[in-house]
């Protein structure tokens, strides 16, 4: 079992750039796909991008393409997302979510609490 703890929101102009991390507790990280999803007021969470074990396999939602970028490192036990070029429509609580099957999409087991992110025009 892991737990995960996210970090990093906030508020933030359009154009401007955030970094969220997602901290992870246990010795098996590095046994984990870990993900990031989102979730807007009023409508359906949402994956946004996964990464394997090793970090060698990402995966992204077509919105965060180009903008967005899934990264990890299993020495610290930590998974990042970089955020840059935000509008408003990204505004949502962003989760932090583990899984030990292969499948970069699809369900995952392991949430944390979310943390707010907030892109103002």
């Amino acid at each position: 079992q892991v737990q995960v703890v996210e970090s990093g929101g906030g508020l933030v102009q359009a154009g401007g750039s955030l970094r969220l991390s997602c901290a992870a507790s246990g010795r098996t990280f590095s046994r984990y796909v870990m993900g990031w999803f989102r979730q807007a007021p009023g409508k359906e969470r949402e994956f946004v991008a996964g990464i394997s074990w090793t970090g060698g396999s990402t995966d992204h939602a077509d919105f965060a393409k180009g903008r967005f970028t899934i990264s990890r490192d299993n020495a610290k036990n930590t998974v990042y997302l970089q955020m840059n070029s935000l509008e408003p429509e990204d505004t949502a609580v962003y989760y932090c979510a583990a899984k030990g099957k292969a499948a970069l999409r699809g369900e995952y087991d392991y949430w944390g609490q979310g943390t707010q992110v907030t892109v103002s025009s």
